[in-house]
């Protein structure tokens, strides 16, 4: 059974999925993020392209502080306050578009929502208690994430019998906790974390299987942009160059009834989504 609201509203923000598939912007605000490490770290710049994704179409701007890269290392608190928090101040000013804060540290969390965050994006799906107490207690929507181990470990021989179903009943499993937390069942988005502790293969089978998380119930954000997948399968070592191909991603994503792709270039992977959309949406 799929989740079919077509508009999920709450305090601080607004989707609509009445057309389909969504836009994610991703900005990092880090020195060491695989596909822009560095390109943003200046607060001005960060805050100026944030501005232009909004323009661009982004429905929601997803900020981070903290790379999550295979092999990154871990980013104190205080940094990535230092990092988002006047980020997130000033895009919140000037655009309507949701922000989203890409976390598992409660404390970043919840400053980033005191700044004007209105969602929150957990690679961990909540493993700590307190990030499920705070999107219940604020009441904004969290993206429940997969990941086999953790970014310093995560692409050393990941191993499933059977990843979708793995990846999935793990996800339902979070989204339920999520649940009994008092987080709405439609401010749930569960995301099989591609790339996140899975080999192409892994990748691959899972994009071949979204019609079962689709089918879960919950709507699903799915992150493809630019990763290394992509770049083995077409030969591009550049993740800049892979724009094409995290085009053909995002197409099977939108077809399939993907609700948000999460994307670093937002301009293009926009009008991919809108023909998609409406292919998708033609009568016949």
């Amino acid at each position: 059974m799929t989740n079919n609201a077509k508009i999920v509203e709450w305090p601080r923000g607004r989707l609509d999925f009445s057309a389909g598939c969504v836009v994610m912007g991703v900005l990092n605000v880090t020195p060491d993020s695989f596909s822009d490490g560095g390109k943003f770290l200046d607060s001005n710049k960060a805050i100026e392209h944030g501005l232009k994704m909004a323009a661009d179409g982004a429905a929601i701007i997803d900020i981070g502080g903290e790379s999550t890269r295979p092999g990154s290392a871990s980013v104190s608190t205080e940094e990535q306050i230092r990092r988002v928090v006047p980020v997130i101040e000033a895009i919140a000013k000037k655009v309507g578009v949701p922000i989203s804060i890409d976390t598992h540290n409660y404390e970043v969390a919840k400053a980033a929502i005191d700044a004007g965050a209105a969602m929150i994006n957990d690679i961990t799906a909540l493993s700590d208690k307190r990030m499920a107490e705070l999107a219940a207690e604020r009441s904004v929507p969290v993206v429940l994430m997969h990941i086999q181990g953790t970014p310093a470990t995560m692409q050393i021989e990941p191993k499933y019998k059977d990843v979708v179903g793995e990846v999935l009943l793990f996800l339902l499993e979070r989204a339920k906790l999520a649940e009994q937390f008092g987080i709405a069942k439609n401010m749930i988005f569960i995301d099989p974390g591609i790339g996140f502790g899975k080999t192409t293969e892994h990748n691959l089978l899972l994009l071949r299987g979204l019609d079962r998380f689709v089918d879960s119930g919950y709507r699903i954000c799915i992150g493809t942009s630019r990763k290394s997948f992509i770049g083995k399968i077409i030969g591009k070592e550049k993740p800049a160059e892979r724009i094409f191909g995290t085009a053909a991603t995002v197409t099977l994503c939108a077809e399939a009834g993907v609700s948000i792709v999460r994307v670093h270039d937002v301009a293009e992977m926009v009008d991919v989504v809108k023909i998609t959309n409406a292919v998708k949406n033609m009568k016949v």
